[in-house]
């Protein structure tokens, strides 16, 4: 009873619960980043030596690509179990697995060792890690979503967002710092080994803040009746499929444009400027350190301005901004100036930061919480395979294809226009009760 009594009054607990979704998210997704940095300035030397420079991208970029393909199974099956026995459970799951699997990349032998099978093994961890990461976001956004009021949903549950560029921010500064203190050959040999092995201290302090919380009262309750035999105890994500198909796939098209332009914007703008622009990793890493400064900051801002307009119109206005920022994106990197490479890369973070700001409320808005992980799940992960997976792939053949950036901002441009129709056909959910069915 005491429990109960105590978090029925969210308000006093939210610092401790958004702490705890924050440094979670931030901990995975540094995870996740550095392997896609590495992919970018490493992995295609030491794990596919045998082909041009930029085929080499591209073979590291499929491996990268691999991650997002487990995405969704880690989504469903934590989803399933999610829903079924709690947010906590499957976040503490999710953490272990990524932490181990990225430290174990930092071990790994390279191809001059053993071959192909450096390879394997690393596309093997890079699996590991997709499956982990595709159980952490739903988890991550309902524990916050689920607690906090309607009145400022938008602005906790963007927190968890915002651990996105905490975790970018984290591994993109490590490998700026190595790559700035190490030379070429040192940082190839044994250096960038550093930042994997580093995942297995943040993993202990997330864990440990992690045992602190517990799942919000709603569920809590909505668990009690389903195991009371009171509520149908259906597959999740089938009932989700079943009750929720607009919805599923309204989510699914918000986030087309969203994931694509991230992954340009923060994974192929390594390739672009270090490959096509033959300028040092430094220029774009410290362009990637302060633009994700950027991305970080706004985020909240844009979570809690979703709270008092709405999540559609500011969902929108990203979306819009990002599909006329792409053409200006190219232009600016295009200079080699490293001021004007820093405005793209922030500018395009920003215009991001109004998708994704109120994406996580809005997303949880749309489902019962009897489904909710595994359908949020659904709509955030399966995407990712068909957007962000390919997304660093299809830019690298267009570069490679037509030698200028113009062709890939028009894919930008494409991806934010699905983006636009898929908020336009969404009602406004911002003060919903997500306790309660959606009708």
């Amino acid at each position: 009873m005491t429990r109960t009594t105590t978090a029925t009054t969210p308000r006093t607990s939210m610092g401790r619960v958004v702490a705890a979704s924050l440094i979670g998210t931030a901990v995975e997704w540094y995870d996740f980043f550095l392997y896609g940095s590495a992919a970018a300035l490493v992995f295609n030397k030491l794990f596919f030596p045998n082909s041009d420079p930029l085929v080499g991208v591209m073979l590291a970029f499929l491996t990268y690509a691999l991650g997002f393909v487990a995405r969704p199974i880690g989504g469903l099956v934590f989803g399933h179990f999610g829903d079924r026995l709690g947010r906590k459970k499957l976040l503490m799951v999710s953490l272990l697995l990524m932490g181990a699997s990225t430290a174990a990349i930092g071990l790994l032998p390279t191809y001059g060792s053993i071959g192909i099978w450096a390879a394997v093994l690393l596309t093997t961890l890079r699996l590991v890690q997709g499956f982990a990461v595709g159980g952490e976001w739903g988890g991550a956004v309902l524990l916050v979503s689920e607690h906090g009021s309607a009145e400022r949903r938008g602005f906790w549950a963007s927190w968890p967002q915002a651990g996105v560029p905490i975790g970018n921010l984290l591994a993109t500064a490590v490998l700026a710092i190595l790559a700035g203190t190490m030379d070429e050959a040192a940082f190839l040999g044994w250096g960038w080994r550093i930042p994997f092995l580093l995942s297995a201290a943040l993993v202990v302090l997330g864990f440990w803040i992690r045992t602190a919380v517990e799942d919000a009262p709603s569920f809590i309750k909505a668990k009690a009746l389903a195991d009371a035999g009171e509520a149908p105890r259906r597959t999740p994500a089938m009932e989700a499929l079943r009750r929720h198909p607009k919805e599923i796939a309204i989510c699914m098209a918000a986030r087309v444009g969203e994931n694509v332009s991230y992954y340009v914007i923060t994974a192929f703008v390594l390739t672009y400027v270090t490959t096509h622009l033959k300028l040092s990793s430094g220029v774009v890493l410290t362009a990637l350190l302060v633009a994700n400064a950027v991305h970080l900051v706004a985020i909240p801002l844009f979570g809690a301005l979703s709270d008092r307009i709405g999540r559609r119109p500011v969902y929108l206005a990203g979306a819009l901004g990002m599909g006329v920022w792409a053409p200006v994106f190219f232009q600016l990197l295009d200079t080699r100036r490293p001021p004007l490479i820093i405005v793209a890369v922030a500018g395009g973070l920003l215009m991001h930061a109004a998708m994704y700001g109120p994406q996580a409320a809005f997303f949880a808005e749309q489902f019962d919480i009897s489904v909710r992980y595994s359908a949020t799940s659904i709509g955030y992960q399966v995407t990712s395979i068909v957007a962000g997976s390919l997304a660093p792939i299809i830019a690298v053949a267009l570069l490679q294809r037509y030698g200028t950036g113009t062709p890939i901002a028009v894919y930008i441009a494409i991806a934010a226009a699905i983006s636009v129709i898929g908020i336009l056909a969404a009602k406004e959910t911002r003060r919903r009760d997500i306790s309660r069915p959606s009708t």
